[in-house]
Formats: structure tokens, C-alpha cells, sequence
């Protein structure tokens, strides 16, 4: 036990201070709403974690650490933070200086404007993590199966170069039509950018690298290419947190503490699984996070003509992550 704990020692600093901070901003209320927004993000991005962690094994160990520091920073400032800002200015058409200013002086509005860009958010978060979970699945190299009936025939279907894609596609365009016709461009022209992203940052290693494999090439292509593919990621799991955390608070600052908290339990896991091997140990852990994902980006996608609380997406999440736990403790009794 001890040593699994040394794994949080800088994540429950960061917990002790960005409480007290919270305490200093808003009393006693602020300090609960700080926590109970850590316990959210924690419990909704697990998955991320151990997405995380697949990518993290195979990285090299100077990536690796960038990711953990560089990374954690982008995560909690740039996303949770900064990027609100940035979309609120371009929606207001205001500067970044005077959204920020609005989200101090006019709490209330920010969060209007920034609510508002929900659909969009949704298409660009949800395309590309609909494509996170279907090229697992259409891996023609995937050997492991957790249910062999629905994943065996994706592997064969992902000889078709480039299905995932495609399949994305229809799925989007089916969304839309469920949408209002002034909100289907919008949600459309999201999700196409969520998808040439993937893409971009999926191949990115290729184009930096072409097809060598060796020297500082290789490092290059699982380095940079792997931290771009994580932070990608990260935004797309953070995006519908934050809108969702306007429930609770209009305090930018009470938000971003409280999911920073959340993302440094997040970073902590994943380092703990990438270090103790927990994936190798649990056969079918990493299936049942990317089934989560693929059900987040339908619950993305769904959300944008329904409404969806929270607590049904993180339910969700942590019922593939169980129920994946529990399958591979069977396996390993019975093997």
C-alpha cells in the first residue's frame, strides 16, 4: 500500500494547497465545491488514465517526463483555463484580455457564452474520441479480445483502410439531423476539425519521421508525436468538464483548482500504471477504457439534442472500467 501512495505524494500537496487556496477565494463553500469538482474529474477521466498509461509505456522516458510536468501544466492552465477564455473570446468577439475580464467581473454572462459554445465543443471532443475508440477496435494487430463476438469481426472489418473514418462520418451526420437546422453547420464543421485533427496528430510521427525506425528519428516520432496524440486527448475528456463544472461554481479560479486537483490524481495514475505494469497485470483493463471512451463520445454527441447529467457519464465510465477489472481477475484465476 505504502507504495502504491508515493505515487500521490505531490498530487496530495497540490490537494492541501489548492484547498487552502480555495478557502482564501471563497470560505468554507469554495473549498467544498473545489473538492467535490476533483472527485468529478477524477472519476470521469480514469479512463483517460489508462489510455494514457498505453501510450506512456511505449514512450521514451525524456517525452515521458515532459508529459508529466509540461503536460500537467497545459492540462490545468491551458485547458481548464486559458482555452475557456479563448473560446469565449471568440465567440463574444472580444479580445482574450476582455473575456478573461468578463469571466472575473461577469461571472454569469462568461458562463452564458461559454455554455453556449456546447455544441460545437461536443462535435470537435466527440469526433476525435469516437475515432480514439474505434481504431483500438479496428486494429488489424489487435490480438487480445475481451468479447471476441463484437471485437473479432472489427479487427477483420479493419482491413478496410480507412473505416473508422468513414464510420465516424455517418455518425456524424446522423447527429446532425437531430439537431436544429442553424446548429447542424456548426456541429459539422466541429467535428470535421476534430476529425483532421486526429488524423494530423495520429500520423504526425510519419510526417516528422517518414518510415525510419531508428536514431533520434524514432525517438522524435514517440516523443513529440505521442505528447501532441495525450494532449489532444486530454482536451477532448476536459471540454465537457468544464462547461459541466459551471453547475456548481462561476468562480473560474474555484474551477480550474478543483479540476487541477483532479488532473494531478489523474497524472498520478497514470504514472502508477505505467510503473507497476497494471495494464500487463490486468488483461482486459485497457478494453474497458476504451469502451468508456467510445461510450463518452456518443454521450458527447448525444448531449448536444439531450440533455445528459454528469454523474450518467462518469457511472457509465466507471462501470466498463469495474466490470473490465473484474473479467481480468477471472482470467488470471482461471489461468
Amino acid at each position: 500500500m505504502l507504495s502504491h501512495l508515493r505515487f500521490f505524494k505531490s498530487s496530495f500537496i497540490i490537494t492541501l494547497l489548492g484547498l487552502a487556496a480555495a478557502y482564501a477565494l471563497g470560505g468554507p463553500k469554495a473549498m467544498f465545491i473545489a473538492a467535490i469538482l476533483s472527485v468529478l474529474e477524477v472519476s470521469l477521466s480514469f479512463d483517460n488514465a489508462v489510455v494514457n498509461a498505453t501510450v506512456l509505456k511505449d514512450m521514451d522516458a525524456v517525452w515521458r517526463k515532459r508529459f508529466m510536468t509540461w503536460g500537467m501544466l497545459i492540462a490545468v492552465f491551458g485547458m481548464r483555463v486559458i482555452f475557456p477564455v479563448l473560446i469565449v473570446a471568440v465567440i463574444a468577439q472580444l479580445s482574450p484580455w476582455a473575456a478573461l475580464t468578463m469571466a472575473i467581473q461577469q461571472p454569469e454572462q462568461y458562463a452564458a457564452t461559454l455554455t453556449s459554445s456546447h455544441i460545437i465543443v461536443a462535435g470537435f471532443g466527440g469526433a476525435f474520441l469516437m475515432l480514439v475508440f474505434l481504431k483500438f477496435f479496428f486494429d488489424q494487430n489487435k490480438e487480445v479480445h475481451w468479447l471476441p463476438i463484437i471485437e473479432s469481426p472489427l479487427v477483420k472489418m479493419g482491413k478496410m483502410g480507412g473505416i473508422e473514418i468513414g464510420l465516424c462520418l455517418v455518425i456524424v451526420y446522423f447527429i446532425s439531423t437531430q439537431l436544429a437546422h442553424h446548429s447542424q453547420l456548426d456541429f459539422i464543421l466541429a467535428a470535421i476539425t476534430g476529425i483532421i485533427t486526429y488524423i494530423i496528430v495520429d500520423g504526425f510521427g510519419a510526417l516528422l519521421g517518414g518510415e525510419e525506425n531508428h536514431g533520434q528519428t524514432a525517438v522524435v516520432r514517440t516523443g513529440f508525436s505521442a505528447f501532441m496524440y495525450l494532449e489532444v486527448l486530454d482536451a477532448s475528456f476536459s471540454f465537457d468538464g468544464v462547461i459541466g463544472a459551471f453547475a456548481l461554481s462561476n468562480n473560474i479560479f474555484i474551477i480550474a483548482i478543483g479540476l487541477g486537483i483532479g488532473a494531478m490524481f489523474v497524472r498520478s495514475l497514470t504514472i502508477m500504471f505505467v510503473e507497476k505494469g497494471t495494464l500487463d497485470q490486468f488483461r482486459y483493463l485497457e478494453h474497458g477504457a476504451f469502451y468508456a471512451i467510445g461510450a463518452l463520445a456518443f454521450i458527447m454527441f448525444i448531449g448536444t439534442f439531450h440533455e445528459i447529467h454528469e454523474v450518467v457519464t462518469g457511472l457509465v465510465g466507471a462501470g466498463f472500467i469495474i466490470i473490465s477489472l473484474i473479467a481480468s481477475l477471472r482470467y488470471q484465476k482461471n489461468h
